[in-house]
């Protein structure tokens, strides 16, 4: 019985890793995902000091 509880803390660790890798896979995109891009385009440009919205052509 010793390899079980040797066993057990990895493989519930494991399970619970995949679990996070999901959820974070399923939660790219969708609804939210214009906003997302909008802020982290706002944070970017904060950044490097240049405004909002104005792009380099």
């Amino acid at each position: 019985m010793d390899y079980v509880s040797a066993l057990l803390p990895p493989v519930v660790m494991a399970v619970f890793f995949i679990g996070v890798i999901r959820v974070i896979v399923k939660t790219q995109g969708g609804a939210n995902k214009t906003k997302e891009d909008a802020a982290v385009d706002a944070a970017l440009a904060r950044a490097d000091g240049s405004p909002a919205g104005k792009t380099d052509a």
